[in-house]
């Protein structure tokens, strides 16, 4: 069975209501999102939008918050770990956030609806917020925590300015013994750059010495005394600062319950708010429920498509009348699809507590909507168009039951048309009996003919302008369509000749004057044929060019023929003929030479110069190879040899 969901693109949807969320736990909640199937948590889910509806339009967008990591602060909290200050300094941030979330919910009591009084599920820890506040100041511990740590780091701030005055003014007696006029740390240590060859008159520590060793880098004693106590300091204030830490995450752990379940309300009101902001950007309206199957929709709109070009889809089916099943017909691109996936989809969004984008909407629960739409084949699975169909509908056929909502699109397509067409009434027969909702669409005139003759079944089509070869988008019930192919060849060109016998092939004789697909200057005749003008490509048949010609001159020349070789017109024999390259062998005065065919001209050919069968060697092959030509002609001769002269 194929993923209705995405079939019917309730995927998208949900893409939508994600991009909204502040929190995961919201996202992960639309992950799960399918139709409810008690009509008491549909209703509630379709209060809870409507409400959060209500409240963007009227109070403005809420002030939530991501709560992101809190879970794993509070784990760290409750398992006795020490948070670090900017952990703090954000979950200060969170409980800031609840507290404008309460603001917020308390204003908008003002609409007399339920969602804002989540508020009071909602404790913004004012006490725990101030203290951390209190402590901590962008991402640090401040001074004013506690009296010990302001005594503490006053102390080692006086410390250290007084180790860097000791410092310079030690610098500033003796310049001769220095290489620089400044201080230097040097490996957390306060220095003086002492020349080497003064190092015995300062009393201290050599911490460093240069590149070259010309410079030492001396800690003197009365400093290190006093870094000794400052690093001492220090340790103090470390101490400080992990008590202040463990204390407030303490607190953070002695509040875990209450931080819980704050996550678990914001992201229950950004779940709600998500649902409401994209029933603001569909421009929707809150659907009733019914369970009695039937359905209403009044100027629907598939949502994924411009508000602006979506032509408004009306559908009824159900409630007063005992009609359970639609089939549609009309041309291709008519929108036969997109009413049917309107029809679907709204049928989940509704279901599933979400706005449908339309004027008013009545629909039914489903205990399931089953579809099969698309060609759906697979070429790793060897499934055909046909079989993809057969196998889709042959799962539907085993789940349908009577609060199902079925649709199919181009039932029985993809094989022999009379078969497809019997495959397709036997089909509806079987959803008909089954006691479900249907849509179909097809172009089938039998089936047609099926829903006219059947009751429980209408007709419906999507209207077409033949005027101007434009599907209008709109869906008339109760009206078999046309797939308008014939209209559409006729006003594209197609010649009258044509339409005529597509027209009595398709319909009959009679229906030629019926559909006015005569035009009345008719004058061709099976008799009188006109004769076709192709404006087609053509085969391009080999033309002899140039190189070819050339081939064919240098092969004319014979073994014998006397030529005129240019430009000094000298007379020469040919005794070889004309090789890949159209170079020729001829033998001119005591030698042979390869002259191109473009240089030489007939002179007188071999025929008239030399009897039939004439041994050419005697002109030209020496002695010597004539008489061991003449040798070899007797038998095997190993040690003979043919030497040819060639240029």
């Amino acid at each position: 069975m194929t993923n209705v969901y995405e079939t019917l693109e309730f995927n998208v949807i949900i893409d939508q209501l994600k991009n909204y969320c502040f929190t995961e736990q919201a996202r992960e909640g639309f992950s799960k999102l399918v139709p409810y199937l008690s009509e008491l948590e549909v209703r509630s889910a379709l209060r809870d939008t409507s409400e959060a509806r209500n409240i963007l339009d009227n109070i403005g967008n809420p002030p939530l918050v991501s709560m992101k990591d809190v879970d794993k602060h509070l784990i760290t909290a409750k398992q006795g770990g020490m948070l670090l200050p900017e952990q703090l300094d954000y979950l200060g941030t969170v409980l800031t956030a609840i507290r404008r979330m309460k603001d917020f919910l308390n204003r908008s009591k003002i609409l007399e609806i339920g969602l804002p009084y989540y508020e009071e599920n909602l404790n913004s820890l004012d006490e725990l917020r101030d203290e951390i506040q209190r402590s901590i100041r962008s991402n640090k511990v401040d001074d004013y925590a506690t009296n010990e740590l302001r005594v503490i780091r006053r102390n080692i701030s006086n410390l250290d300015e007084k180790i860097k005055s000791k410092a310079e003014g030690m610098l500033r007696n003796n310049t001769e013994c220095y290489s620089d006029s400044f201080i230097t740390n040097r490996s957390g240590h306060i220095c003086l750059p002492v020349k080497k060859e003064y190092k015995n008159k300062i009393a201290g520590s050599v911490i460093d010495k240069s590149s070259t060793g010309a410079t030492l880098f001396i800690e003197p004693t009365a400093i290190s005394i006093m870094s000794s106590e400052l690093i001492l300091l220090k340790l103090d204030e470390e101490n400080e600062v992990r008590k202040i830490l463990y204390t407030l995450t303490a607190l953070i752990a002695d509040y875990n319950e209450i931080f819980t379940e704050n996550m678990r309300v914001i992201a229950k009101l950004d779940f709600m708010f998500a649902k409401g902001k994209l029933s603001v950007d569909f421009c929707a309206v809150a659907p009733s429920i019914n369970t009695s199957r039937y359905l209403n929709i009044v100027n629907g709109r598939h949502p994924l498509m411009d508000i602006d070009t979506c032509v408004p889809l009306n559908i009824s089916m159900g409630k007063n009348s005992d009609i359970r099943g639609i089939i549609i017909t009309g041309p291709n691109t008519g929108g036969k699809t997109v009413a049917i996936k309107t029809v679907g989809l709204l049928s989940i969004m509704a279901q599933s507590g979400l706005h449908v984008p339309c004027d008013e909407a009545d629909l039914c629960m489903n205990s399931q909507i089953l579809c099969d739409i698309g060609d759906g084949q697979n070429i790793t699975e060897n499934l055909s168009t046909f079989s993809s169909h057969i196998t889709n509908i042959l799962d539907i056929l085993k789940r349908v039951n009577k609060e199902s909502l079925v649709i199919l699109d181009e039932m029985g397509s993809g094989t022999d048309p009379t078969e497809g067409m019997g495959i397709a009434i036997a089909l509806l027969d079987e959803l008909k009996n089954s006691g479900c909702l249907f849509l179909v669409t097809t172009h089938y005139p039998e089936v047609k003919q099926y829903a006219e003759q059947e009751s429980g079944i209408i007709n419906a089509r999507m209207s077409f302008d033949r005027e101007t070869l434009q599907p209008l988008y709109q869906l008339e019930l109760g009206k078999a369509g046309e797939s308008c192919a014939l209209y559409i060849a006729k006003r594209l060109g197609m010649s009258s000749r044509i339409i005529k016998r597509a027209c009595k092939e398709a319909y009959g004789e009679k229906a030629l004057s019926e559909l006015g697909l005569l035009y009345d200057d008719e004058k061709t005749s099976s008799k009188n044929t006109p004769k076709r003008e192709y404006s087609g490509p053509r085969i391009k048949k080999v033309e002899e060019n140039a190189s070819s010609k050339a081939s064919k001159r240098a092969e004319s020349f014979r073994l014998g023929d006397s030529v005129l070789v240019y430009p000094e017109r000298k007379i020469g024999i040919v005794c070889r003929p004309s090789n890949d390259n159209g170079d020729i062998l001829v033998q001119m005065k005591k030698k042979k030479i390869l002259i191109n065919h473009k240089r030489l001209k007939l002179n007188v050919p071999a025929s008239e110069l030399y009897p039939e069968d004439y041994d050419f060697s005697i002109v030209f092959d020496t002695v010597a190879n004539r008489k061991a030509r003449h040798k070899m002609g007797k038998g095997h001769q190993p040690d003979l040899e043919i030497k040819i002269d060639e240029p």
